[in-house]
C-alpha cells in the first residue's frame, strides 16, 4: 500500500536564511588558539517525560506539532560521542589524553601527550557564511561521531620527510582540501524548527600534532577500547571533522580523522581521505564533491509504501528504556584469511545462486548470533545491512546521476531481518543467506530511496530512526548491523612518506545494538580487517564458536617488527 500527501498540509515553508553581515575573520587560512584545559562537563539530566532512545542514544524531546515551531535537543547518550551541542575545544598546548577508565598498570595503556593544536581553515573561502541544510536522508542520522585511522611506519629512506615536514604537509594541503570541501570547515547548527543545518563560516578543522610514549609493535590493535578510544583518534569538539597526526616513539606515525556521522557517510568519507592524499602530492581532486542536498528533495506530492513503517520509527513512537541496564559494547579488531572469506560464501551459494561475500558473512554472523541467549523458543535474533543507494539512484539525466554519485552526505538505508533462534540453528547457510539476500534485495533500488526521502519528509521536523536499534517486541533478542567498509582507500592514503602499514573505521557508538564492518586489508590479498563494537557475550560466542575465522589483529600480521 502506498501513501501520497499534499505538501500543503503540513504548512511548513522550505526557505533558506543567509546572512551577508558577518565576515570572516582573520587572513590566514592557518588558525592558532590558545587553549586551556578545563574538565568537562557534566551531561545533562534526560528529560522529564522520561522518552530515551534506548538502543542507541538518549533523547530529549518536546511534543511534536506539524507545523509550529519545534527543537529537537539530542541529550548525552550513555557515551560521550553522542554529543549534539558542539563547543570550543579548550586543550593545553601541552598536557597529557588518558582514557576515561584509565588505570595505572593496564599493561595496554599508555600516554598520549598534545604537542599542539590549532584550527586549520579553507585556504580559498567565500566571503561571507552561509547555510547548507542537511537533506532528508542525513536527517536520519544521530549525532553520532564516526573515525578512521591510518598507521605508518618509519620511513628509512635518507630522503624521507622529517616529523615536521609531515606535519606542515598535512597542514598545508587539508587547508588547500578544504577549499573544495568548504562544508567541511563549518559546523552544524540547529535551524528555526530544531533541525540540524551546516554553518559555513570557515571557522575551521581542528588539527592536533601528538606525541604517544608507544612504539607502533607494541600497539595493540586487536584491543581498540584501551590503545586507540580517547588516544589516537581525536573527539570532535567543535565543527564537522576533527584531524590528529601523533608521533610514536619508533617513529611511525598515526593519522586519524573525526567525522560528524550527520553529514558524512563511509562514502562521502572515503571521498574526502582520497582528495587529501591528492592534494598533498599536487594531483588534481579526481572526484569532486557535490553538497547539493536539493538533488535528494522529496517529490511533490510525497509518496511513500508502508513497509518503510516496519523499517523507521519516529521518536516519538519508541518505548522507554528498562528501569535499568548494564549492556555494554566492546571493540576489537580482527583480520579474516581470504580462504575463508571464500569458503563462507561457498557455503552460502548454490550452482543456481551465488551470494555476495557481504551477505555470506552477514549469514554467518545471523546464524552464530542465534546460539546467545536462554532457551525460549519464541526468541529471535536481528542482523541489519547499511545498504549504500549512491549507484542506485539515477536521477533524470546523467549530471544528476553525477551529482548522486559524488554526492557528500548520507544516501543510507538499513533493512534487516527478524528470525526464531532455533530456526537459525536449524537452516543451513545457504538458506540464511538467502532471507538476508531477500531483505537488502528490497531497498536495492530507486524506488527505496526516493520512497525513504518521503517518509522523513512526512514526519518532519520530528526525527526518525531505524527499528532495528530498538526492541519493540517482548521476543526481540539482541541486534546487530554489518557495513561494508571495502571502499576505505588504504592505498591512496599517501601523503609523500608511504602507504600505510593498516588502516580501520573506528565506531564506537555505544547503546546496545551491535555494529560491525569488513574492510580491505593493508598487505592487499583478499584479507578482509574486521572492526566489531560487541557485547562481551558476542566476542565470547566468536572466540568459542568462530575462532577459525576471526583471527585477532596482531601487528605480526603486517609484518611490524
Amino acid at each position: 500500500m502506498r501513501k501520497c500527501y499534499h505538501l500543503l498540509t503540513l504548512g511548513r515553508s522550505k526557505g533558506q536564511s543567509i546572512s551577508t553581515n558577518r565576515w570572516i575573520q582573520g587572513g590566514g587560512f592557518i588558525r592558532s588558539h590558545h587553549l586551556h584545559h578545563h574538565p568537562q562537563s557534566p551531561p545533562p539530566s534526560p528529560s522529564q517525560d522520561g522518552t530515551l532512545l534506548s538502543s542507541t542514544f538518549n533523547v530529549s524531546r518536546n511534543r511534536f506539532y506539524v507545523g509550529s515551531t519545534t527543537s529537537h535537543n539530542y541529550s548525552r547518550s550513555t557515551f560521550s560521542n553522542l554529543n549534539l551541542n558542539h563547543h570550543h575545544a579548550q586543550l593545553s598546548t601541552l598536557h597529557t589524553l588518558e582514557l576515561a577508565n584509565h588505570v595505572a598498570d593496564n599493561p595496554l595503556d599508555y600516554k598520549v601527550t598534545v604537542k599542539d593544536s590549532e584550527f586549520i581553515s579553507a585556504a580559498h573561502a567565500p566571503t561571507n557564511e552561509f547555510w547548507i541544510p542537511l537533506s532528508n536522508l542525513d536527517l536520519l542520522l544521530p549525532p553520532l561521531t564516526a573515525g578512521v585511522f591510518f598507521c605508518y611506519k618509519k620511513n628509512d629512506d635518507s630522503s624521507a620527510m622529517s616529523t615536521e615536514t609531515v606535519v606542515k604537509t598535512l597542514k598545508k594541503s587539508l587547508a588547500s582540501v578544504l577549499s573544495t570541501f568548504y562544508p567541511l570547515a563549518g559546523e552544524i547548527v540547529p535551524n528555526r524548527l530544531g533541525e540540524p543545518e551546516v554553518l559555513c563560516n570557515n571557522n575551521g578543522v581542528e588539527f592536533i600534532h601528538a606525541h604517544a610514549d608507544v612504539d607502533l609493535q607494541n600497539l595493540d590493535l586487536h584491543h581498540p577500547d584501551e590503545t586507540v578510544k580517547g588516544k589516537l583518534v581525536p573527539k570532535l569538539n567543535r565543527g564537522v571533522i576533527s584531524v590528529q597526526v601523533t608521533e610514536l616513539n619508533c617513529g611511525a606515525i598515526i593519522l586519524s580523522v573525526a567525522f560528524d556521522h550527520r553529514l558524512t557517510d563511509a562514502q562521502s568519507c572515503n571521498i574526502f581521505l582520497a582528495a587529501w592524499a591528492e592534494i598533498a602530492q599536487f594531483n588534481k581532486i579526481s572526484t569532486i564533491p557535490s553538497f547539493r542536498s536539493s538533488i535528494l528533495s522529496p517529490r511533490r506530492p510525497p509518496c511513500h509504501d508502508t513497509t518503510f513503517d516496519d523499517m523507521y520509527i519516529p521518536i516519538s513512537s519508541i518505548p522507554p528504556p528498562p528501569s535499568s541496564y548494564e549492556d555494554i559494547l566492546f571493540s576489537r579488531i580482527y583480520y579474516i584469511s581470504v580462504e575463508s572469506i571464500n569458503h563462507l560464501q561457498l557455503q552460502a551459494s548454490t550452482n543456481e545462486t551465488r551470494r555476495s561475500k557481504l551477505q555470506s558473512f552477514t549469514a554467518y554472523i545471523w546464524k552464530l548470533l542465534a546460539h546467545e541467549g536462554d532457551d525460549d523458543v519464541n526468541k529471535t535474533s536481528r542482523v541489519g545491512v547499511i545498504v549504500s543507494g549512491r549507484n542506485l539512484l539515477t536521477g533524470n539525466n546523467e549530471e544528476e546521476a553525477s551529482l548522486l554519485k559524488n554526492h557528500y552526505g548520507n544516501i543510507l538505508s538499513i533493512p534487516y531481518g527478524k528470525e526464531k533462534n532455533h530456526h537459525l540453528h536449524e537452516m543451513t547457510l545457504h538458506e540464511v543467506a538467502n532471507k538476508v539476500h531477500d531483505f537488502v534485495n528490497k531497498t536495492a533500488n530507486e524506488e527505496h530511496f526516493r520512497g525513504l526521502v518521503d517518509w522523513v519528509e512526512l514526519h518532519r521536523p520530528e526525527p526518525g530512526v531505524a527499528r532495528v536499534y530498538f526492541k519493540l517486541q517482548e521476543n526481540d533478542g539482541d541486534a546487530i548491523v554489518v557495513s561494508s567498509g571495502q571502499g576505505l582507500p588504504i592505498k591512496n592514503m599517501q601523503f609523500g612518506w608511504g602507504e600505510p602499514k593498516f588502516g580501520s573505521y573506528h565506531f564506537p557508538w555505544g547503546g546496545v545494538t551491535g555494529y560491525i564492518t569488513a574492510m580491505p586489508s593493508a598487505k592487499n590479498n583478499g584479507d578482509w580487517v574486521v572492526y566489531v563494537h560487541l557485547k562481551q557475550e558476542h566476542l565470547d560466542l566468536i572466540n568459542s564458536k568462530a575462532s577459525h575465522i576471526f583471527k585477532p589483529l596482531t601487528n605480526s600480521y603486517f609484518d611490524i617488527p
